[in-house]
């Protein structure tokens, strides 16, 4: 059985201003198995990122977390001090956020902000730090990374600020990584360099991946195991191959169904009808009703149900009347 690293139990996040709430993440649980990758799948605004943002309490600041546990290698995070976090972040935790270049300070050449993180938590002078980036920078496959460490944000492609910002989060060689869309503004090739990258770390290092996506391509080839959030609830989990070929929540489904095959198969591409709920109340029922093709009685009178296995499925599923029977 593989041991959990990370336990997320129950995890609400809302967000507050003058005029609205919105509930971004509501009662989320999943766990991280060491060494393994799981990706958190869903649509724009479905709280993917705000629970990524949660596991390190780096939200901003009109942003509350309710309620939940994560239990990292056995420790309560929402009990730790800012400054037991500090000792985490980077160190055992770090995240590779969505957009590259706007994640890099565009003052500060490349090789000092690699440099810096590895000041900020080891006893290590200027000159062992300058080298060590540019060990960095080659390690993560930047041509000339002498050039590069001199070089400024601005002066360098988006691919090539990915992975920077990957050599700045696995700097200290976490055990878990966090990559916020890391794909989702490169073009095929550099995704798949960048996937690539990831795969390396985790078989030479043993890091265990939070992949944050909606790209069920990206999780085909680099996920072990498939989280699938909807209106801020994750509404199914199980194993990638198993979820990839038979989902079992509607919205799996039909999100499925949208994806072009490359053998033609299947008929014609489908959209689904409709839109996500408004997230400015917590949902009293599943909130998939509006656009649900298989609405029971009970989805409308009882509680957004709980995610569970059903009897003869391999996977869990929040549904009460899931694709498998029937």
């Amino acid at each position: 059985m593989n041991e959990t690293i990370v336990s997320v139990r129950d995890l609400s996040v809302r967000y507050r201003t003058k005029d609205v709430t919105t509930y971004a993440a509501d009662h989320v649980s999943f766990d991280l198995a060491r060494g393994k990758v799981l990706a958190l799948v869903g649509e724009s605004g479905s709280g993917k990122s705000t629970v990524a943002m949660a596991l390190l309490r780096i939200l901003p600041t009109q942003a509350t977390i309710t309620g939940g546990s994560v239990l990292f290698d056995g420790r309560e995070l929402m009990d730790m001090s800012d400054r037991e976090l500090r000792g985490i972040r980077g160190r055992r935790m770090a995240m590779i956020f969505q957009d590259p270049i706007a994640g890099l300070n565009p003052v500060i050449s490349i090789g000092d902000q690699v440099a810096e993180t590895l000041t900020s938590h080891l006893q290590v002078n200027k000159k062992e730090a300058k080298a060590r980036a540019l060990t960095i920078l080659r390690e993560v496959g930047l041509p000339d990374p002498e050039r590069v460490a001199k070089a400024y944000p601005f002066q360098l492609s988006g691919g090539m600020c990915q992975r920077v910002m990957i050599g700045i989060a696995t700097a200290l060689d976490p055990e878990v990584l966090i990559a916020d869309e890391p794909t989702s503004a490169l073009d095929v090739t550099v995704q798949a360099q960048i996937l690539h990258q990831l795969q390396q770390l985790r078989e030479k290092r043993g890091t265990t991946i939070l992949l944050i996506t909606h790209d069920f391509g990206v999780v085909a080839q680099a996920a072990d195991e498939v989280a699938v959030m909807y209106a801020g609830r994750v509404i199914e989990s199980g194993a990638t191959r198993e979820m990839l070929t038979r989902p079992l929540h509607p919205y799996s489904h039909a999100l499925l169904a949208t994806l072009p095959r490359l053998d033609g198969a299947g008929g014609p591409l489908h959209a689904i009808p409709g839109a996500p709920p408004s997230l400015s109340e917590p949902s009293e029922r599943c909130p998939f009703i509006p656009r649900c093709g298989k609405v029971m009685n009970v989805c409308r009178n009882e509680p957004p149900p709980a995610l569970v296995r059903p009897e003869g499925a391999n996977h869990d599923v929040a549904c009460y009347n899931p694709i498998w029977r029937g």
